[in-house]
């Protein structure tokens, strides 16, 4: 079977598109519709299913995928190894979410870089994060959410406490009003109904998931300020625009400085677990240091 042929399949199996499996592979987007239907001649079966909006892969693709591109991967690095300068820098192309990427990732891998490591961050959602590291737009990628198939390997890096926070004087009105019922995680549920709350989407995701684990409640209300950036969301929480939940990570030095006030302490805190994520496969050397040095960085966080 043709490598080349192959090489093309990873790529439009990944992309989920033969426009951008082209786009990837610099190739016109005939000459690989071309390629895809050789290498499905040669197999008897149909890889894809075309639809309007890009291609789906069929079961016989989704065996061949997972034999063969971990394989592919291997041979395409042993070649650019070949060709490169042994002096060149290298890169490695990361994405996770705005916040954990920037306190938590960056900062531990700043001795890679000075020790010649290029790196290029992105932010995104885990669905782009997966999309990217399916075309190789990325090599590493953080993510809350596993990915799904065995294109992509996971391994979970840590877990972030959530604690719900507000200004000192929100956490005085309702220690007021704890004191008046008698206390309680059910009572400060109640006492938390009329106040504004600050969260980074309008489905709630935080907020929702402390109330199911805490509360064992839904969210009756809306959010009052809606910011995608969770240190724009506590901001808001310091100048007393409400309540928010927030990674303990993000707002300890706030709470360390009275700046916010944790409302509750549950016997068990909810916990959110980050995942560290690659392409399945042997990586090239300094993707492999790079994917480590962050399990390791990660044992403090």
């Amino acid at each position: 079977m043709d490598l080349a042929l192959l090489r093309t399949f990873i790529a439009v199996y990944r992309a989920g598109s033969l426009t951008r499996a082209a786009t990837l592979l610099g190739l016109s987007q005939p000459a690989v519709t071309g390629q895809i239907r050789s290498l499905e001649r040669q197999l008897g079966r149909p890889l894809f299913i075309r639809k309007a909006r890009g291609v789906t892969p069929t079961s016989a693709a989704d065996e061949l995928a997972q034999r063969s591109a971990p394989h592919i991967d291997a041979l395409l690095e042993i070649t650019e190894s070949d060709s490169a300068d042994v002096t060149a820098r290298r890169t490695l192309h990361l994405g996770g979410p705005p916040e954990f990427t920037t306190l938590r990732v960056l900062p531990a891998l700043a001795h890679l870089a000075l020790d010649g490591l290029d790196i290029r961050a992105a932010f995104g959602t885990a669905d782009e994060m997966f999309t990217g590291l399916s075309a190789n737009q990325y090599d590493l990628a953080i993510t809350t959410v596993q990915p799904r198939g065995r294109l992509l390997t996971a391994t979970p890096l840590c877990d972030e406490e959530h604690v719900l926070v507000a200004a000192p004087r929100w956490a005085a009105r309702l220690g007021a009003s704890l004191l008046r019922a008698g206390g309680g995680p059910a009572v400060l549920h109640r006492a938390l109904e009329p106040v504004p709350m600050v969260e980074v989407h309008e489905s709630l995701p935080l907020v929702t998931s402390y109330w199911a684990a805490v509360f064992d409640a839904p969210v009756t209300a809306s959010a009052t300020i809606i910011a995608p950036d969770l240190r724009a969301v506590l901001a808001c929480v310091m100048a007393g625009s409400g309540v928010a939940v927030l990674p303990r990570y993000l707002c300890m030095e706030a709470l360390d400085k009275g700046e916010v006030v944790a409302l509750i302490d549950p016997p068990v805190p909810p916990l959110r677990t980050y995942f560290l994520v690659k392409r399945t496969g042997s990586p090239a050397p300094h993707l492999a240091r790079a994917h480590e040095w962050l399990l390791r960085a990660a044992v403090d966080w």
